[in-house]
């Protein structure tokens, strides 16, 4: 499909009632794991887009340009009430988490497999690994705070196990910077692909932030204060990897076209047929949002939109289970660690002076938040949780062997530990 041919719903005749703009949640207890990680991407997505329009509108002094943006901007944060307000009140925040980290795993692992470019396919992956090990961490107080298997979230689609320990993603943050793609080369898939990342990364950067609190728990609002930093490393990690150099109309077409194609996919993968429907009317509203923004981009620039973002859809928030890939990803990447200017390393070759040794010693001088997760467990079950086939659970002493650093929490747990517990069921106690 072009989009860029397709007409959609009229701008001014998008303007909804309260009524139209608040849907019915979905069931919690029924709704399919996925259907929850396109509800959690698309806010994100539309959270991006109203964001960026906002920056915009302040650096504009064209009043017919900053008119059509607010109008524009305005049903998109209706359409944001729409998509964020899918979510049941009685679902947690702990429920709601297990949903982000779900999004950031099988998300990442799936553009990882469907960027053509190397550096940022690298880049994903990297990512990948961190994001899994929050998983793991916020499982442990999903069951020890409301006794909830995380399953009943992830619908078995997504393994519970270590990966990077969250300890060792604290880095001086200038070492996290990416080299730029050059967007005259770089193909419309790879912007949205990364767009996407973006989106999804900065909302679970601003969900933990605005959330994690409203737990009576110290340990686990210090979890979330823990992986919040994360977030905005990722943030950091992604958003370099975009050429400063594109203008404001390239980037108003490549968040449009995000949208249209995002919505799309949610639309033809959605197996809820009263959620279908709503993908659906969202996608023909941001087809016409695209269409005012090549119209645009036309007049000020005088150039096609089609050589910003060709004339094909793309895929970029497919969701389907990615154990096998990360488990790849995890066996060969667990030690992996950027480095000086931006590269990559292993643990064994780090320079003494490595600048991100002083952030991890500083913030977990008096423990990781990440490791009393464990210790918790630890204490209550005699074992952490550790949910995927039995031959990934056996190696986990051995991943973390490979991935410890010199500097270490004082409350790590250690490879000796996780040995033992694989002397114990995992799931027992959750049954």
């Amino acid at each position: 499909m072009n989009f860029l041919k397709e007409k959609g719903i009229p701008l001014e005749n998008q303007l909804k009632t309260w009524h139209d703009i608040v849907k019915r949640p979905y069931n919690k207890d029924s709704v399919d794991c996925y259907t929850r990680t396109r509800q959690i991407l698309m806010n994100g997505i539309e959270t991006e887009a109203w964001g960026f329009k906002h920056c915009w509108v302040r650096k504009l002094d064209d009043l017919e340009l900053k008119k059509q943006l607010v109008n524009i901007r305005r049903i998109e944060d209706m359409q944001q009430t729409t998509v964020n307000w899918m979510s049941p009140y009685k679902q947690s925040i702990l429920d709601t988490t297990l949903g982000y980290e779900q999004v950031a795993v099988d998300l990442t692992s799936w553009l990882a497999q469907n960027e053509d470019d190397p550096y940022v396919k690298e880049t994903f992956d990297f990512g990948l690994l961190e994001d899994f090990d929050h998983l793991y961490r916020y499982s442990q107080f999903a069951n020890l705070i409301e006794e909830t298997d995380p399953n009943e979230i992830l619908h078995n689609q997504t393994d519970v196990i270590i990966g990077r320990p969250t300890q060792y993603h604290h880095n001086c943050n200038g070492l996290r910077i990416r080299k730029s793609y050059d967007a005259k080369k770089t193909s419309p898939k790879t912007k949205v692909n990364i767009l996407t990342l973006i989106s999804g990364e900065q909302q679970t950067h601003n969900y933990y932030a605005e959330h994690g609190f409203m737990y009576g728990n110290t340990d686990l609002k210090r979890l979330y204060a823990e992986i919040c930093d994360v977030e905005e490393e990722h943030v950091t990690m992604y958003e370099t990897l975009i050429d400063p150099n594109e203008t404001m109309f390239e980037k108003w077409l490549i968040h449009e076209f995000t949208e249209a194609c995002c919505y799309h996919n949610c639309y033809k993968d959605e197996v809820d047929d009263r959620i279908k429907l709503i993908w659906e009317e969202l996608f023909q509203m941001e087809l016409a949002h695209l269409q005012l923004a090549a119209k645009a981009y036309e007049k000020y620039e005088k150039k096609d939109p089609a050589e910003i973002i060709g004339e094909t859809e793309v895929y970029p928030c497919h969701f389907e289970s990615q154990k096998e890939y990360v488990k790849e990803i995890l066996n060969k990447e667990v030690n992996k660690r950027v480095d000086i200017n931006g590269s990559y390393n292993t643990v064994d070759k780090l320079d003494d002076s490595w600048r991100s040794y002083l952030i991890q010693e500083t913030v977990s001088e008096k423990g990781a938040p990440s490791e009393q997760a464990i210790n918790l467990s630890i204490n209550t079950f005699n074992r952490d949780i550790a949910i995927s086939d039995i031959g990934l659970v056996e190696k986990q002493d051995k991943l973390l062997t490979k991935s410890l650093e010199k500097t270490q929490a004082p409350n790590t747990i250690s490879p000796n530990q996780y040995k033992e517990f694989n002397k114990i069921d995992s799931n027992s106690y959750l049954y």
